[in-house]
């Protein structure tokens, strides 16, 4: 079938959150965001060209729309469409929540988590997402005011990745303030210490904040290893702060370099 009216208002309610928690699902587009996804859960509807069809080796069910470009144009987020748009069910709480360690548990050895603190750039959520995964990184703790990890230009910036780490949204004081005192809890803040003459530990939490405001003062006051990455060279005038996905990723970096 081609997409009905019906088909194309479902299709554009998924780009507001209210519209993904009513109806449970969220829109992935591409051929390998859809691919990765489809590894790890089958999609509810998928709206695709006969030719991305025939490359997946599916055929199309009834639920399913076979369109032209022109017509997956007409309900795609992106502004060059890429073949394929899949809708995928929401995961559910329960599961979410049997990621989080019971309180005051001590976190498994060689185990690195990462903590957002209001992240709010889908942009930049998306690109952590996926430097979690290229640095092995399998779960992702975010605040309650941390973007949507489902808004669709949250999903197209993680290139799959969203498929390979979990994405839990906790109170993150609360959940900072239930891990055992010994626990390394990072955080970066312009007046911490250099990332590269700190002691790095293989396990723990590194806390990212908000992209004008960093760290809230309720988080920073769980954080017991503050972080610096520092410019170069040392005192010469530059920009006031890195990017927070940028900062993640040269965060990460050093962290399993010294793994």
């Amino acid at each position: 079938m081609a997409i009905s009216k019906n088909l194309a208002k479902l299709v554009r309610s998924l780009e507001t959150k209210k519209g993904r928690k009513k109806e449970g699902l969220f829109v992935a587009e591409g051929p390998k965001v859809v691919a990765d996804l489809m590894a790890v859960n089958s999609p509810v509807r998928l709206i695709a060209t006969a030719e991305w069809f025939a490359s997946a080796g599916l055929s199309p069910s009834e639920q399913d729309a076979v369109v032209t470009d022109d017509e997956l144009r007409k309900v795609s987020f992106l502004q060059h469409p890429q073949q394929v748009m899949a809708l995928f069910p929401l995961p559910s709480l329960p599961d979410s929540h049997s990621f989080l360690p019971a309180p005051h548990s001590p976190l498994p050895e060689r185990v690195l988590s990462l903590a957002l603190d209001g992240v709010q750039d889908p942009g930049n959520l998306g690109t952590i997402i996926r430097i979690a995964d290229w640095f092995g990184i399998d779960t992702l703790y975010c605040s309650h005011d941390t973007a949507d990890a489902y808004n669709p230009k949250v999903v197209q910036a993680t290139m799959g990745s969203l498929a390979r780490v979990h994405i839990l949204y906790v109170d993150l004081p609360e959940w900072l303030a239930a891990l055992p005192t010994d626990v390394p809890v990072y955080g970066t803040f312009l007046d911490g210490n250099s990332l590269y003459e700190q002691e790095l530990s293989s396990n723990g939490v590194i806390v990212m904040g908000n992209e004008g405001n960093g760290i809230s003062s309720e988080v920073a006051r769980h954080v017991n290893r503050r972080l610096l990455i520092p410019n170069f060279p040392p005192g010469r005038e530059t920009a006031d702060s890195l990017n927070v996905a940028i900062a993640t990723a040269i965060t990460c970096a050093e962290f399993r370099r010294r793994a």
